[in-house]
């Protein structure tokens, strides 16, 4: 999608020279983390949070993390080793070495689908750029689909007139579990006196007089005056409308271009 090809090179650019620290992020199940207590190697170790959001440290034992921060959690533990007497003043460091519990997915019509960490705050522009972007096949607009209080939502966001617009209200913010899904761009078909028939991506307002220049324009029998849309109806029966070059396209729309009869 070329339209968007200079965006897209903004957005990696952007997630490369300011990625959110992962301090930020509240710790859950599955997060590994590296602790290392300044001065005391012996205390340093890697662990994994568990399903109830705890972590086993030598001489304080179980620890609920889940829901702190690295940095909360880092000052937590250092508190349990004081006052426990264990040390007189401890230094925790906690490095986050992999992001398991803060991730969105990305699915659908993008260059590297998959799951990507949250690693602190991340719009659906932000995933869209970690996923590679948009494929050609990919729509101008997009799902989000979020799970919260055991219901689940969906919100379709407007890729292409937030970039026109610049206007980033619309770029919502992702937390973790969220589903990004890029549906294939809508379509119409051509074919008959056409240079190029075939299946093309229907763009916005897109007329009669475009889809045949979209087939490279008639063949030397086709005739303007010729061109029919084959088109569903609500009952799904098929319709056949007589084509003017004004005309606006529908999703599904077969173009049909008729031979000259003279």
């Amino acid at each position: 999608m070329k339209r968007l090809a200079n965006w897209m090179m903004a957005a990696f650019l952007f997630l490369a020279a300011g990625l959110a620290s992962a301090a930020d992020v509240p710790l859950g199940a599955g997060d590994v983390l590296k602790i290392s207590v300044y001065g005391n190697p012996d205390l340093g170790l890697e662990t994994r949070v568990s399903e109830a959001g705890q972590i086993t440290f030598p001489l304080v034992g179980a620890v609920d993390v889940g829901g702190l921060s690295a940095s909360a959690a880092e000052k937590k533990l250092g508190g349990l080793l004081e006052s426990g007497g264990f040390l007189r003043k401890a230094q925790v460091n906690i490095i986050v070495t992999s992001l398991q519990s803060q991730q969105a997915s990305v699915l659908g019509q993008v260059n590297r689908p998959g799951r990507y960490p949250l690693e602190g705050k991340r719009s659906v522009m932000d995933m869209l750029a970690m996923a590679g972007g948009m494929n050609p096949e990919g729509a101008d607009q997009i799902s989000l689909i979020r799970k919260r209080g055991g219901s689940t939502s969906r919100e379709v966001i407007d890729i292409l007139d937030i970039v026109r617009n610049g206007d980033l209200k619309g770029d919502a913010e992702v937390a973790g579990n969220d589903i990004i899904y890029v549906e294939r761009a809508p379509r119409f078909y051509i074919y008959g006196e056409v240079q190029r028939p075939g299946a093309f991506r229907l763009e916005r307002n897109m007329t009669v007089v475009q889809a045949l220049a979209a087939g490279g324009g008639l063949t030397q029998r086709g005739t303007e005056r010729g061109v029919r849309i084959k088109r569903r109806n609500a009952a799904g029966q098929v319709e056949v409308i007589q084509a003017k070059h004004d005309d606006l396209l529908l999703v599904d729309d077969v173009v049909y271009v008729q031979e000259s009869l003279f």
